[in-house]
């Protein structure tokens, strides 16, 4: 496969992965699923790679789906079909990051929002620039959490911060994100590309059977049942995805105002 939305470099051990949409901040569309898929699971799945460093081109990240592209339509009711677009193009990418043998780094500057958060937090390090912040914005589109961040966060930082990041949909700022646990390590802007590649080779230089089998013990441990999970998500999301809080935001989203919401 070519791609047009990411980027997928490799030298040495190390691939790269850079999603590349940044007139959007990289917002995902159906062809950013497909390709970035493709990447996580043929290309960094390959034996060559040791290590794996996601990044987004641009100002930032990611700023989660793209409103504009908006979703293909159900046919029994010509409603969003979220429940097939997240089972057949986003679910393996969350999957297939979490059953990578390698250690998966992430390099967020900027917005990682919706989507974008879950990709990071999917991630097995995170390192923030002093830029980046974090959340878990479906709320505000009358939408829930998805891409597994209803495992993602609380699993990272517990109950009560997961439900403040559901519910309220507020920006995390990197520093707090440090503070939850989010994220492991913060650097300024202008040091975070650098101090990423460097992680990143220092990981591809290790023991890659040693990492693979503490990631494999870590799933077990934290993410046993994420295939689950995604499938709660994506019924849930299928639902709210017809309900007329979720037309609402979107109209309120494109035309720059507070939702009215009717709980509907």
């Amino acid at each position: 496969m070519s791609y047009e939305t990411i980027k997928w470099e490799q030298s040495g051990g190390v691939g790269r992965i850079t999603l590349d949409r940044p007139d959007t901040i990289n917002a995902w569309t159906q062809q950013l699923g497909e390709e970035l898929g493709d990447a996580v699971n043929v290309r960094a799945a390959d034996d060559s790679v040791r290590s794996v460093l996601v990044a987004g081109a641009g100002r930032g990240f990611s700023s989660g789906a793209d409103l504009k592209e908006g979703f293909d339509a159900h046919p029994d009711d010509g409603r969003p079909d979220v429940r097939r677009q997240l089972r057949e193009v986003y679910h393996p990418i969350f999957v297939g990051v979490r059953a990578l043998e390698k250690p998966v780094l992430a390099a967020v500057h900027g917005p990682a929002v919706g989507i974008g958060c879950s990709l990071a937090l999917a991630c097995d390090l995170v390192l923030a620039a002093e830029s980046a912040f974090f959340g878990l914005a479906f709320v505000n589109i009358g939408l829930m959490p998805d891409g597994g961040s209803t495992l993602f966060v609380p699993a990272a930082a517990g109950k009560a911060r997961a439900l403040e990041m559901a519910l309220l949909g507020e920006r995390v700022p990197a520093a707090q994100a440090l503070d939850w646990g989010l994220v492991n390590r913060i650097h300024a802007d202008d040091e975070l590309a650098p101090a990423a590649e460097a992680l990143a080779e220092q990981l591809a230089r290790g023991p890659t059977r040693s990492y693979a089998a503490s990631k494999r013990a870590l799933n077990r441990m934290l993410f046993s049942d994420l295939e689950g999970q995604l499938e709660v998500e994506a019924a849930l999301q299928h639902e709210l995805a017809r309900t007329d809080d979720f037309v609402e935001g979107v109209m309120a989203f494109s035309e720059k105002r507070e939702p009215d919401f009717r709980g509907a």
